[in-house]
Order: structure tokens, then C-alpha cells, then sequence
């Protein structure tokens, strides 16, 4: 490689590995500008649709390119053609594909009808265009619905958030449509953990916790870059770091620009504290978010965008993958 890093070259922490190794999880990323899903795991330490996988663990086992190497397998079952509607996060809710749909500033429902049907919108939102206007972003889930959502302003005009990316951001209560919480800077993944909001200050790189009541937040951790993208699997939060664009004022003016990194931090709760981290060094410079795999420490993945995707067979009672015809 003359001397140069190979492709989604990582450094990090020595205790990572450890982490997930003693959890028996893996960690899954969603990639922003690269358009990747990538896992991470204990022994690997040593736009325009909605793409649904599902596990088959029986189908890990034969994988024809790595046999006998992974004990669980993602393949590709269902795709929707959404078109450009700049989705952020997305659930699966009484079993239907619920997802942010940023474009047009509302929680959408994503299916096969069309490129979506819209479910709430905020009241400050008098219109769905496809205009961006007040960048919403994050869900926050309480059982089956919707409790909380991030914005980045509350602005009713086309790319109308930008006018205040530091201070303009809030939390809004889905159910009442009340705002709960303003002033962020950029606030992005609220995630409801037993009966405490967290969420992220992205443009500042803090982990937070809101107190809807209130009003207020409190500040827990610092994370040193672009936060964006939460799980929590134990006594542990994974949290996505982006790099910064430098390339465009929306994000080079941040306060955090200089020293913003893309990767994971890991954060161990009962202290509040920065335990280890995940650096890329090539290939990933923006995180979306992340999400845990729980009991599956080797896990596989089929590229929707290669041939093979289509070797991979499953029925009720068994599965397989096809041998391919060479004689053609």
C-alpha cells in the first residue's frame, strides 16, 4: 500500500476488545458519508432505500466464501425504494417500518405503496416539503411509540435551522407536541433508558441527560468530537464520533471542528466516565448511529450490492446457499 493506511484501518483502546469480548455483543455502525454497515467485534479487534436484513444463524455456519467462521448471518430480505428522503433514525413499530424523515420534517411509515406516509409532524411544521426545515433528526422509543424526537431548530423555512445550528436545537414530546427542552446545540439520538433521557449535544460532543419536567439538562460526559449515534448494553454506552466536513460552513464553524475524530467512545455509566475508544483512520470519517448485537460475537453480513446476495436460499424448515452454475 506504499506506506499508506489500508482501507477502514482502526486504532483504538487495548481494553475494547475485552469490552465486547466479556458482554458477548457485537457492535453494528451505520456510516454516514461512506454508505456503510460495518460490525465490529471482539475477534475482529485482534440514499435512496431502505434496506431490511434478517438473521439466519443456520446459514453462518456454510457461508461458501468463510466456512465454519461466524455463528450469526444477516442477509438482505426487503427493500423499499424511499427515493432522496435524507431518513435519520428508524424502528420497527407494531410491525411496521416507522423512520425520521428529515427531508420533509416528519416521523414517517415506510412500505411498499410509497416513498413514505407521514404519521406526526411537529406544530411548528405548517407544511410537508421536501425542504429540510428544521433538520429533524432522533427518536426516542417508550415501548411501542414514539416518545421523544431531536430537531436542530424549529424553524418553518427551507434549511430555516441553519440560522442557529448552535443554539437553536431542542427536544420535543411527541404525544402533546410540547417542547421540552431548548437551546441544544445540534441534539441528536435521545434514547429513553429505563426512565431517563439521554441524549446527545452533538456540536459541543456531550453525552447529556434531560429532565423533560423540568426543562433542563445536565451534562455527564464529554466526549472530545461530533457525538452522534447511541446504544447502551449494559453499564455501557456506545457512542458514534464523526469528523467534522471542513468543506462546508455548516460544520466547519463548530466550536469542536478541530478536533473532532470518527469512531466509537465507549462510556461506563456508574461513573460517568470515558473508558476506551475506536478510531478510523481511513474510510469512515462520519458515524450515523450504532446499535447492539447482542449474544452474537462473530457475526456476518451479505453486501446487498454484490452477487452472492442472491446465493443465500431460506425456507421454514431450512436454509441454504445455491452453488453457482459456472458452465454458463
Amino acid at each position: 500500500m506504499d506506506g499508506k493506511n489500508k482501507p477502514f484501518t482502526v486504532i483504538h483502546t487495548p481494553n475494547i476488545a475485552k469490552i465486547l469480548f466479556d458482554m458477548k455483543c457485537t457492535l453494528a455502525l451505520s456510516t454516514f458519508q461512506a454508505g456503510k454497515v460495518v460490525f465490529i467485534t471482539w475477534s475482529f479487534m485482534a440514499g435512496y432505500e431502505a434496506v431490511v436484513l434478517k438473521n439466519f444463524p443456520q446459514l453462518a455456519r456454510n457461508y461458501p466464501l468463510q466456512k465454519n467462521t461466524y455463528d450469526s448471518f444477516f442477509v438482505p430480505m426487503v427493500r423499499y425504494n424511499t427515493g432522496a428522503l435524507d431518513l435519520h433514525d428508524m424502528n420497527f413499530l407494531n410491525g411496521k417500518l416507522v423512520a425520521v424523515n428529515t427531508l420533509f420534517s416528519c416521523l414517517a411509515e415506510i412500505g411498499s405503496e410509497h416513498s413514505f406516509e407521514p404519521v406526526w409532524q411537529p406544530d411548528f411544521i405548517t407544511e410537508l416539503a421536501p425542504e429540510d426545515r428544521c433538520h429533524l433528526n432522533g427518536m426516542a422509543l417508550a415501548g411501542d411509540r414514539i416518545e421523544y424526537v431531536t430537531a436542530l431548530g424549529t424553524t418553518n423555512t427551507r434549511h430555516g435551522w441553519r440560522e442557529d445550528k448552535i443554539g437553536g436545537g431542542v427536544i420535543i414530546h411527541v404525544p402533546t407536541g410540547k417542547i421540552v427542552l431548548k437551546g441544544m446545540s445540534m441534539p441528536h439520538s435521545p434514547r429513553l433508558y429505563g426512565k431517563t433521557l439521554f441524549f446527545l449535544n452533538s456540536a459541543m460532543g456531550e453525552l447529556c441527560i434531560c429532565d423533560p419536567a423540568k426543562g433542563t439538562h445536565k451534562v455527564i460526559a464529554t466526549l472530545g468530537g461530533f457525538a452522534r449515534g447511541m446504544a447502551r448494553y449494559g453499564d455501557y454506552l456506545f457512542i458514534g464520533m464523526s469528523k467534522l466536513r471542513h468543506t462546508t460552513d455548516v460544520f466547519s464553524s463548530l466550536p469542536i471542528a478541530e478536533t473532532s475524530f470518527a469512531g466509537i467512545v465507549v462510556v461506563y455509566l456508574p461513573e460517568a466516565k470515558v473508558v476506551g475508544q475506536i478510531r478510523y483512520e481511513t474510510s469512515v470519517d462520519e458515524i450515523y448511529d450504532v446499535k447492539i448485537l447482542p449474544g452474537m460475537c462473530r457475526p456476518g453480513i451479505l453486501n446487498a450490492e454484490k452477487a452472492n446476495e442472491q446465493s443465500a436460499i431460506v425456507t421454514p424448515e431450512k436454509s441454504y446457499w445455491a452453488v453457482q452454475n459456472t458452465d454458463k
